[in-house]
């Protein structure tokens, strides 16, 4: 409803960016013939109309300027949008795959390089952020993919990575979003973590795992720091 009733042009963040450097990236790491379309970064054109309405869905086209993190954040589209309705943002990532490194410096995204393990403390920011997210989460796969079946992180390891979150990276009133990759059948996580997600006071839609600051509260999609109108940099047209 959020995107219907706010409608955000695409075209209009589309032409900030400056495609002919991310074609030359193409041609410096060329794609595999095996690599999925979601694995192809440069492709603008599809990362920001997926990540437009990451965005929408947590009304960060409205809201007030908020702190943003990005867990395994990737090439940075999302926090390059995030920062077109004047958020402050920072990404965390692996150092893992050069494109990544140069698509997040050709969007002026700011990025941290880490892995995130399970019982390991993520590094010191040196301060708290409004919102935490992650979005098609692998970092709670363990070892290798086998039988159709990854080994993942149980209610202990997400125990500790909540813990984590909400001691040291959120702030008062503050939210963290989860949203996973769905498995061969269909599911995105065990019973046994669904129902311990739930202890913790998560909120759940599809794929998504929202919570909040204060694991006694009732997390919400939409910040109650709205704006009444779209920031000036991005016209709210189709």
């Amino acid at each position: 409803m959020a995107r219907w009733t706010h409608p955000v042009s695409a075209r209009r963040i589309l032409v900030t960016i400056d495609q002919r450097q991310l074609d030359d990236l193409r041609e410096k790491y060329p794609r595999r013939a095996e690599s999925p379309k979601i694995n192809r970064f440069e492709d603008a054109r599809y990362w920001v109309r997926i990540n437009l309405k990451r965005v929408q869905d947590l009304w960060l086209d409205r809201s007030a300027p908020l702190r943003i993190l990005d867990l395994g954040c990737g090439s940075g589209f999302f926090l390059y949008i995030c920062k077109l309705f004047r958020h402050d943002v920072v990404g965390l990532d692996r150092d893992t795959n050069p494109m990544f490194r140069e698509i997040t410096q050709l969007l002026g995204v700011q990025r941290v390089a880490a892995d995130i393990n399970p019982y390991v403390p993520l590094p010191d920011l040196g301060e708290k952020f409004d919102l935490v997210t992650a979005y098609r989460i692998c970092f709670q796969r363990i070892g290798q993919y086998q039988n159709d079946h990854w080994n993942e992180w149980g209610p202990p390891e997400w125990v500790f990575f909540l813990n984590d979150i909400r001691t040291r990276f959120l702030r008062t009133g503050g939210r963290l979003l989860l949203d996973f990759n769905p498995r061969p059948d269909g599911s995105y996580f065990d019973a046994d973590v669904r129902e311990n997600f739930a202890s913790h006071g998560a909120r759940f839609f599809r794929s998504k795992v929202l919570f909040a600051a204060d694991p006694h509260e009732r997390p919400r999609f939409k910040d109650l720091k709205t704006r009444d109108h779209q920031p000036e940099r991005v016209v709210a047209s189709r």
